[in-house]
């Protein structure tokens, strides 16, 4: 699928990087290794971020909080079938799997607005919007997140450092639910999980959500969106050969798979 982004003249420009199915731990080396570059860039070829789009194989992952989820716990959910990380962004345990489009931005919030709050409303806005697109009319919470009535359609979890922003959402489109129901979803009693499939009665895929994304990312963040030079998609993969997480396959994978047109 093609897909193509209008630029609207924005002053902010953010790059876009749609890799497919990426391991867990190979995304966030990607993540780590975009970071540093965008908090490195000089003025003259600075851009104001990188939106890494991916799907993953089944894997559970923790937040900071760390507590309730003991190394038992961690085996139990691995013998599912799942990978398990622990990592260092906000929020508490979830899911992702095939069918679930999880969006990473890299932004260096200094071109925006020196605020995670802010950041996280803005994401929460931009994945509104998309359900919206959709006809399917979604919330926020006092719980961070994206609701439809009292089911959750889209996580947000999210670290900040230096203003660099790392992790982000995951939105639920056609994956499969029952993944859930072996946790307690971000730690919240009550509330179920829901999909943008299940909540039309269709089945929608990832391909019919990433364009609206993108775009809704652009008017809430008013920046241009453009594909990620293929430079810095060479020297990603150069990092990635140096921390033993690539090898021929994914280094073809992540240079070739770009299903987007962006100008």
């Amino acid at each position: 699928m093609k897909i193509s982004i209008i630029s609207q003249n924005f002053q902010r420009s953010v790059n876009v990087w749609s890799v497919g199915f990426l391991q867990y731990k190979t995304a966030y080396q990607v993540q780590k290794y975009l970071a540093n570059l965008h908090f490195n860039m000089s003025n003259k070829e600075k851009t104001d971020g990188t939106i890494l789009m991916v799907e993953h194989l089944p894997v559970y992952t923790t937040g900071i909080r760390t507590q309730g989820y003991p190394e038992s716990e961690e085996r139990r959910l691995k013998a599912l079938g799942a990978e398990f990380y622990r990592t260092n962004r906000g929020g508490l345990i979830t899911f992702h799997g095939p069918g679930q489009l999880v969006v990473y931005p890299i932004l260096n919030l200094k071109g925006f607005k020196k605020s995670m709050k802010w950041y996280i409303c803005k994401l929460e806005e931009t994945v509104i919007s998309v359900c919206k697109t959709f006809g399917v009319e979604a919330e926020r919470s006092s719980d961070t997140g994206v609701w439809v009535k009292n089911n959750k359609i889209c996580a947000i979890g999210v670290h900040g450092s230096r203003y660099i922003t790392t992790h982000g959402i995951a939105m639920n489109i056609n994956n499969d639910l029952t993944w859930f129901s072996h946790i307690v979803p971000c730690g919240i009693l009550d509330k179920g999980v829901t999909t943008l499939s299940q909540e039309l009665g269709k089945p929608i895929t990832i391909a019919d959500v990433m364009h609206p994304f993108l775009e809704s990312f652009s008017q809430e963040f008013e920046c241009e969106v453009k594909m990620l030079p293929y430079e810095i998609r060479k020297d990603v993969i150069n990092h990635l050969k140096k921390e033993n997480l690539t090898n021929r396959a994914i280094e073809e994978h992540l240079l070739l798979n770009n299903d987007l047109n962006l100008k």
